[in-house]
């Protein structure tokens, strides 16, 4: 799974441990959620994580809700969930990997 490299400009605020956003492990880095994006830091900025391609989460059996238990995280026009060390994104009838 790679990541688009899409700059968030004007960003002058500076992620890390005790920066007040939630921090959301995925793959080999953190991204932190602020203005309702994902952000990760690349070099002397950050950039919104975004995923290449679709990518379904296979045998995800589970379903995503409120009251499901796992934390939600707004992400453009829709909520993912973390699962499994995961971001989830319900579509078409299943599970994709964000």
């Amino acid at each position: 799974m790679s990541t688009k490299h899409l700059e968030h400009v004007n960003h002058n605020h500076e992620h890390g441990e005790g920066c007040g956003h939630v921090a959301v492990p995925h793959g080999d880095h953190v991204d932190y959620v602020h203005d309702g994006h994902l952000h990760v830091r690349h070099g002397d900025h950050y950039d919104e994580c975004e995923v290449n391609g679709h990518t379904t989460h296979v045998e995800h059996a589970h379903e995503h809700g409120e009251g499901c238990g796992h934390v939600a995280v707004p992400h453009g026009d829709h909520v993912d969930y973390l699962h499994d060390g995961h971001r989830h994104a319900a579509h078409a009838g299943h599970y994709d990997e964000h």
